[in-house]
């Protein structure tokens, strides 16, 4: 009893050891064939990689010299002349037939055609075929048809002459059947090329109209921060000069003021390089200014309007609506609307001058007043010179609006326009 029921359990671990020893042979059979399928497949890959370098001359001559070695090899010397001949003349102009397919197809049935005369029969016919697939895949469709009708008119010949016994039918079908064959797929094959190039031709197409967009944006991406600089610049500059000028003004009657002025000097200095670090910070990635200063918007048009009472120009704003639901951007081009229109009141009118502002803010559109009491331009008509009020027009553009300025009825100048706040104005913006 012992030892019967001791040989079960002795036999399990042989059993495990034969299979693990049978998994590890399969193993290492499988990775002996995967060597050597990859050691068979250089040669392949080689011969593969030497015959894309050849020229496409020399594959087409391998048919014409396999042609002309079998009628060596099977003629009989009393006519081995007139059929080495023959197949000559069919088969060498095949090395030619992608230069000059129409040439070649005309050649090859020119001289089978003087076979059909004297009666003899030659493999080298198969030319015919691989002269009407040629004209097929590099000619037009009415060539391949023209081509199609002479090859199908010589088979009908040969199959009259040479068909044994009455049995034409047969042989005629065959052929036809071969030369409907070699015609659709020299057609295919030039379907195929013509897709491939059209593709081809989108593919560059759509990489000029890519580069052509890009171009653009560069160039409008330029433009904004041109348009930023010059705001920028121009406001702080004029800003810090009138500035300047106080506190030479007021350096002995008052030292106070003047200390006042040189510390408010110092803050627009401050401001101006925050603002170019802010529009010059989307360029790199590295840049937090961006990040720490928000854009300017119409919450800010109060201390703007503070700035500008300490250059000497008092300026009143009054916002109408909640402009919460206006989007960043936009506001963007409201303060700097607003920023432009007031320097360049400080900038062209004499001391004494009050600029008021004024933003009505609705769903849909922003209405933007600038005013100013300073006296009229000498002349009607007049603008004053540079390039702020094209500016101010562009960015009016960008949301759909369109910037008047000009003198008022009562005195004064004034600057207006209203966004769309929906459409092509924000979208483009």
């Amino acid at each position: 009893m012992t030892e019967a029921a001791a040989e079960p359990g002795d036999a399990h671990p042989v059993r495990h050891r034969d299979r693990v020893r049978r998994v590890w042979t399969a193993v290492r059979l499988t990775g002996y064939a995967d060597l050597a399928s990859a050691r068979a497949a250089r040669p392949m890959r080689a011969a593969r990689r030497w015959g894309s370098r050849q020229p496409p001359m020399v594959w087409d001559s391998l048919l014409p010299a396999l042609l002309l070695l079998n009628i060596l090899t099977t003629r009989a010397p009393q006519e081995l002349p007139m059929a080495v001949a023959l197949t000559a003349a069919l088969s060498l102009p095949l090395v030619w037939r992608r230069r000059a397919p129409l040439t070649v197809f005309g050649a090859v049935a020119a001289t089978a055609f003087v076979q059909w005369l004297t009666g003899v029969q030659l493999p080298a016919d198969i030319a015919l075929l691989v002269a009407l697939y040629t004209v097929a895949a590099h000619s037009g469709r009415r060539s391949t048809l023209v081509a199609g009708a002479v090859v199908e008119g010589g088979a009908l010949l040969a199959c009259l002459r040479w068909a044994t016994d009455g049995a034409f039918l047969t042989p005629f079908v065959a052929v036809t059947a071969m030369v409907v064959a070699a015609a659709v797929l020299g057609v295919n094959v030039r379907t195929t090329r013509a897709y491939l190039a059209a593709l081809q031709e989108r593919a560059v197409r759509l990489e000029r109209q890519q580069d052509q967009q890009a171009r653009l944006a560069v160039a409008e991406e330029r433009t904004r921060i041109t348009r930023e600089m010059h705001d920028i610049v121009t406001h702080n500059l004029s800003v810090m000069v009138a500035l300047t000028d106080a506190a030479v003004y007021a350096q002995r009657r008052s030292p106070d003021k003047a200390t006042a002025a040189m510390l408010q000097i110092s803050e627009t200095g401050r401001q101006a390089l925050t603002d170019m670090r802010r529009s010059l910070g989307v360029l790199r990635t590295d840049e937090p200014d961006a990040e720490r200063h928000p854009l300017p918007g119409i919450a800010q048009l109060a201390a703007l309007a503070d700035q500008m009472c300490a250059a000497g120009l008092p300026t009143r704003v009054e916002v109408q609506g909640a402009p919460t639901h206006i989007p960043a951007t936009a506001q963007l081009t409201v303060y700097r609307l607003v920023q432009e229109a007031l320097t360049n009141t400080l900038k062209h009118t004499p001391s004494g001058t009050h600029a008021k502002v004024r933003i009505q803010c609705s769903t849909e559109t922003v209405a933007v007043d600038v005013t100013d009491s300073g006296p009229r331009p000498p002349r009607s008509g007049a603008t004053p010179s540079g390039h702020g009020i094209p500016g101010m027009r562009e960015r009016a553009a960008a949301y759909g609006g369109t910037l008047r300025a000009g003198p008022l009825p009562g005195g004064g100048w004034g600057v207006h326009t209203r966004l769309q706040l929906r459409g092509s104005g924000a979208a483009s913006a």
